[in-house]
């Protein structure tokens, strides 16, 4: 997956448990939470099709995959950072629960995780934070698929391209310039860049280089979006069906605002987190997950 990738998680690992911190929903102070929404989505789904054994590519420090281990699942883990695995462990130690279970593995190279696939076939297999990062999305759907029974679940998320219609920004002009007139010349694209400019922030976000001013940040690694049009078509061709889109971190204003009104924003915000599926979430939703099931 990369040395950038693991070293911009590496920087990132002792503050990830906090991306699931309930109690601190409504903290101004605290970056918002939107990976405590995605981890109800995955228990709702596990609990209504009955996955009781399952692996999570791209573990992390294990805060989500602890909580599925207590409802009684059985639950295996890799990740292709070092950091992460160990904080995984650790979690894991610490609440009694098999660490053994943790290893390294990268979903883009089986022979980095040959054992734990040994452990299969599993009812469900889960990466959240993985697609963005992977350069063959078809080969790593099928290399996930291999370790799923017929019939079992895999919950997948992803960056939403479409958001970027939404966001007034940077991302807006990208996305309408390289995907909607993907097919036009040149100079029509000029004029359409030369006309949306001074319309959107082209400032923001933020470019995010770098993590503490060392690791490469996220905005220097791999980091894909992915069309959720594409999903259903993206996956069948890889030997899924009954494709699913789940819709979470829900904005209720374009980014940019979330400063200027950051009390109201978090409390729209939340409040929009229960409407997991329906068309609003293709355009205020910069995350989903893709729940489909093996051939």
């Amino acid at each position: 997956m990369g040395k950038k990738v693991s070293d911009y998680y590496s920087a990132i690992s002792a503050g990830y448990h906090e991306q699931y911190d309930s109690e601190t929903l409504y903290d101004l102070d605290k970056e918002y939470q939107s990976n405590f929404f995605r981890l109800q989505i995955l228990l709702n789904s596990f609990l209504k099709d009955d996955v009781q054994k399952l692996v999570e590519v791209g573990v992390g420090e294990g805060t989500p995959l602890l909580n599925i281990a207590k409802t009684g699942r059985e639950v295996w883990g890799m990740d292709v950072t070092e950091n992460m695995v160990q904080a995984s462990k650790d979690n894991f130690d610490k609440n009694d629960y098999p660490s053994e279970r943790i290893s390294y593995g990268d979903i883009q190279d089986p022979s980095t995780y040959s054992d734990m696939s040994a452990e299969g076939p599993f009812d469900g297999v889960i990466a959240m934070g993985v697609m963005p990062h992977v350069k063959n999305d078809d080969e790593v759907l099928q290399n996930m698929g291999a370790m799923l029974r017929p019939g079992g679940k895999c919950f997948i998320e992803f960056r939403n391209k479409l958001f970027s219609l939404f966001t007034f920004n940077r991302y807006t002009v990208d996305f309408i310039i390289n995907d909607l007139l993907v097919n036009t010349s040149a100079k029509n694209k000029q004029k359409v860049r030369e006309t949306l400019e001074p319309m959107v922030r082209m400032d923001m976000p933020p470019h995010r280089d770098t993590v503490n001013g060392v690791a490469p940040g996220y905005d220097a690694i791999l980091s894909k979006f992915h069309n959720p049009f594409e999903m259903k078509e993206l996956f069948e061709k890889n030997g899924y069906m009954n494709v699913e889109l789940h819709w979470y971190h829900y904005h209720p204003a374009m980014p940019y605002l979330e400063t200027e009104m950051s009390k109201t924003f978090r409390e729209e915000a939340i409040s929009l987190e229960h409407e997991t599926s329906g068309w609003r979430g293709y355009l205020l939703c910069s995350c989903y997950v893709v729940q489909a099931e093996k051939i």
